[in-house]
C-alpha cells in the first residue's frame, strides 16, 4: 500500500502531498494518523522554512471518507476522536513559526476546506470548486472549518457558505479572499501541474528572502487572537527585538544601510 501522505525535505522546503487519490484525499483513519505525524514532523525540524501542501489525483482534499465512516466507525465518538487525530496536525500548522503555502487542485469541500485554511497562502486551478456541504449528509462543520472561515471571508460569506448547498468557483474563493492565486491549465492535469509550479515559486521565494522573518509574520497574524490589542503591541515589539538580533537581519539591514548611503551620495 501507498503511504497516505507523501512527505520530502529538499533545501529547507518540506512537500506534504496527501495521497489516497481514488478517494479524492478522504480522510479515513490512516491518513489521519499520518497528516498528524508528518505536520508534527515537519513543524518541529530546524530544516524547515517552508511547507508546501499539496494532494495526488484529480482533487485536493474531500473531506471525511464518508464511506469509511458508514462502515466503520459506529459511534458518533468514534468520528470525534477522529477529528482530534486531524486536529492535532492543523494546531501543528498553524500555530508554527512556517508559512504553508497549498496548491489545491480540483475540489475541496467539507473537511478539506479547514485543510485548505491551514495554509497561509492558497493557490487553486481555474477549474477548482470549494465548498462546505456538511449539512447535505446531516453533519456540521469540523476540522477547524467553524474556527477559521469567518476570519479568512467575514461571518456572512462563511454562513453563506456552510447553510447552503455551495460550491465556490476559483473566481468567487479568490474574490471572498479565500485563496490568494487562480491558475489555469489547459486541461485537469495540466493546471494541477501548474498550481503546483505556482506553489512551489511562491514557497521558494520565501526561502530565498528572510525566511525566519515570515515564519515570524505568520505567527504573529496566526496569534492575534490569543492576545488584546495592548498584548498584540508588546509582542510586536518583542518580536521585532528578537528579529534584529539574529545574523540574518544584522545583515539585510547593514547591506539596505549601505545601499541607501551610495544612494545619497
Amino acid at each position: 500500500m501507498s503511504d497516505p501522505i507523501l512527505f520530502s525535505v529538499d533545501g529547507g522546503l518540506a512537500r506534504l502531498t496527501l495521497n489516497r487519490p481514488t478517494r479524492l484525499n478522504a480522510f479515513n483513519a490512516d491518513l489521519a494518523r499520518a497528516w498528524r505525524d508528518v505536520t508534527t514532523e515537519a513543524t518541529s525540524r530546524d530544516d524547515v522554512k517552508a511547507i508546501l501542501l499539496d494532494a495526488a489525483g484529480p482533487a485536493f482534499c474531500a473531506g471525511g471518507d464518508v464511506l469509511d465512516m458508514a462502515t466503520t466507525m459506529g459511534a458518533g465518538s468514534d468520528i470525534a476522536d477522529l477529528a482530534g487525530v486531524i486536529n492535532a496536525g492543523i494546531r501543528a500548522l498553524t500555530q508554527a513559526a512556517v508559512p504553508v503555502v497549498a496548491a489545491a487542485h480540483g475540489t475541496t469541500a467539507g473537511g478539506g476546506l479547514g485543510i485548505l485554511l491551514c495554509s497561509d497562502y492558497a493557490v487553486v486551478g481555474g477549474r477548482s470548486k470549494i465548498g462546505s456541504l456538511y449539512a447535505n449528509i446531516g453533519l456540521t462543520p469540523d476540522l477547524s472549518v467553524s474556527a477559521q472561515l469567518a476570519a479568512a471571508v467575514g461571518q456572512r460569506r462563511a454562513l453563506q457558505l456552510v447553510l447552503q448547498d455551495r460550491l465556490l468557483s476559483a473566481e468567487e474563493a479568490q474574490e471572498w479572499g479565500l485563496v490568494a492565486e487562480v491558475v489555469s491549465g489547459a486541461d485537469a492535469a495540466d493546471e494541477a501541474d501548474r498550481v503546483r509550479e505556482r506553489a512551489e515559486q511562491v514557497a521558494r521565494f520565501w526561502l530565498a528572502g528572510a525566511a525566519g522573518a515570515y515564519g515570524q509574520a505568520k505567527r504573529l497574524v496566526r496569534s492575534r487572537p490569543e492576545r488584546t490589542f495592548a498584548e498584540q503591541l508588546d509582542e510586536e515589539a518583542r518580536s521585532i527585538g528578537a528579529a534584529f538580533d539574529t545574523p540574518d537581519a544584522k545583515a539585510r539591514v547593514a547591506a539596505f544601510a549601505a545601499a541607501s548611503a551610495k544612494k545619497a551620495r
